[in-house]
C-alpha cells in the first residue's frame, strides 16, 4: 500500500493562516521565464528559477496567494511520539543540512521544552496525530505524513506541526517523509513531477537525500536578498539578480 497524494488548505480568519499538506497531485507548469536568452543564466540556472516558482509560491489547493513565504525567526522543533534512534539521528542530519544551506540568519534548533517550541514534530500513528490535531482527522487515513504551517500578517512563517506515520511506513519511508514534510514546512510547499530525484517529486518515492536542485531552492529561499510576499514575476527578477551575482 502506498500513501495517497493530495493537499488541503484551510483559512483561519485570525492572526495567522494555516495549511495542511502531504504530497501533491498538482502538476501545473510555472510561467515561462521572460526573455530566457537575454538574462545571462545557464540552462541549469533557468531550470532553478522555473522550479523555484513552481515549488515556492503558494500551496496546492485553496485560494492562498501564490507568493514567497519563509521563516524569519528560528524554527524551534520539539520532538514528540516514539521516534526510533535512527529517526532522531536522521532529524539531526536533516537539520544540520538545512542550517548549512541557509544564509539569511534563519536556523532550526531542536528544543526539549514544548513551551519553547514553535514547530511540533510527531512520530506515531495517524490516529494519534489526529487526536492532537483534530482538524487532521480526515487526512490521516490516506496520508503517512502531513505538515501544517501558520504565517502572520506579513506572510512570515511562525508556527507549525507535522507527523510521520511510524506504523504504516517502513524505516526508509519514514526517513523520506521526515525530510519531505520538514523541508516543505520551510515554505517550499508545492510538489512537482519534473525531477524524479527531487524531494518535491509529487509521485511516491523513497528518496532520503536532497537533489542538487533541492539544495539550490533552499539556498535561494533563505538567501539574505530573498523577500517575502513576491509573486512569480517579482521573484523571477530577484532570482535572476541573485544568480548573476558573483
Amino acid at each position: 500500500m502506498r500513501p495517497h497524494h493530495y493537499k488541503f488548505l484551510i483559512y483561519l480568519f485570525a492572526i495567522s493562516l494555516f495549511v495542511s499538506s502531504c504530497s501533491s497531485d498538482d502538476n501545473s507548469v510555472p510561467p515561462e521565464i521572460d526573455n530566457p536568452n537575454e538574462n545571462g543564466l545557464t540552462d541549469y540556472q533557468l531550470s532553478v528559477v522555473s522550479y523555484f516558482k513552481q515549488v515556492a509560491l503558494g500551496f496546492e489547493f485553496g485560494n492562498a496567494s501564490k507568493i514567497t513565504r519563509k521563516w524569519t525567526t528560528t524554527m524551534k522543533v520539539f520532538v514528540a511520539g516514539t521516534p526510533s534512534t535512527a529517526l532522531r539521528t536522521e532529524l539531526d542530519r536533516i537539520v544540520s543540512e538545512i542550517n548549512t544551506l541557509v544564509s539569511d540568519g534563519f536556523k532550526i534548533e531542536i528544543v526539549d521544552d514544548v513551551n519553547q517550541s514553535n514547530f511540533y514534530v510527531f512520530f506515531g500513528t495517524g490516529g494519534q496525530y489526529a487526536n492532537l490535531y483534530p482538524d487532521q482527522s480526515s487526512l490521516v487515513a490516506n496520508n503517512w505524513g502531513l505538515f501544517s504551517i501558520f504565517w502572520d500578517g506579513s506572510n512570515a512563517l511562525n508556527n507549525g506541526h507535522m507527523y510521520v506515520d511510524i506504523n504504516r511506513a517502513n524505516d526508509a519511508e519514514q526517513k523520506h517523509l521526515l525530510r519531505e514534510e520538514l523541508t516543505q514546512s520551510l515554505g517550499l510547499a508545492r510538489d512537482s513531477t519534473r525531477f524524479p530525484d527531487s524531494i518535491f517529486q509529487s509521485e511516491w518515492t523513497r528518496t532520503t537525500r536532497y537533489a542538487t536542485i533541492d539544495k539550490d531552492l533552499i539556498k535561494l529561499l533563505y538567501h539574505p536578498d530573498m523577500e517575502i510576499g513576491l509573486n512569480a514575476t517579482q521573484v523571477e527578477a530577484l532570482l535572476i539578480r541573485i544568480l548573476k551575482t558573483p
